[in-house]
């Protein structure tokens, strides 16, 4: 999958796909390799073989690319009714978490002790501080629930949910409790919390 669609022009060569690829390769690699404050777009020019106006013309800040990476990192990530809607869950969720630590964990060594929140933090605070990528972050997030929210309601439909069960209130429940823990309170978030959180919040749903 392309990390962006870049925006129609009227002259030059055609995009490749080649290119797409080395450029996401690339990125994705020096993000989980040297963090957030060490990620340079010149350095994913470099690494990727393209010339550096190719990506400030598509991502135009460091950020931007950012965000981009987290997003081909999120569609690896696959949503799936199966059936049982607390394994389904439960699986998904864990995938997050998984991506969650690479993120946490991203230009420091596996066995550090820092607790803080990586990579999330630093997109959640541009996120914050600039518009556009602020819309950019919310526009890839409402596009992955889109898939959660249709697992959740594909249960619901199969009869493993009430009826009343309210499909966003349930993954923000599951999706908040993980961002707070990994943004707020630095609390572990593992395989037996996920387990956890998934019955607490599937308590009292079933039809």
């Amino acid at each position: 999958m392309e990390l962006e669609p870049e925006p129609m022009v009227r002259r030059g060569r055609p995009r490749s796909e080649a290119a797409d690829g080395r450029i996401a390769d690339a990125a994705r690699e020096l993000l989980l390799d040297r963090g957030y404050d060490q990620f340079s777009v010149d350095e994913v020019a470099v690494r990727a073989g393209v010339a550096k106006t190719t990506l400030y013309r598509r991502w135009p800040t460091k950020d931007h690319l950012v965000v981009a990476v987290v997003a081909r990192m999120q569609d690896d990530v696959p949503v799936e009714y199966r059936g049982d809607v607390r394994a389904d869950l439960t699986r998904y969720l864990n995938a997050i978490v998984d991506g969650l630590h690479r993120m946490r964990l991203a230009g420091r060594p596996s066995t550090s002790g820092d607790s803080s929140a990586g990579v999330v933090a630093e997109v959640a605070a541009a996120a914050a501080r600039h518009a556009d990528i602020g819309a950019a972050v919310h526009a890839m997030f409402l596009r992955r629930n889109v898939l959660v929210l249709r697992l959740i309601e594909q249960a619901r439909d199969a009869g493993e949910l009430s009826d009343g069960v309210d499909a966003e209130v349930l993954f923000d429940q599951l999706a908040g409790a993980l961002y707070y823990r990994l943004l707020i309170t630095g609390a572990p978030i593992d395989a037996a919390y996920v387990d956890r959180l998934v019955a607490g919040a599937l308590r009292g749903t079933s039809a």
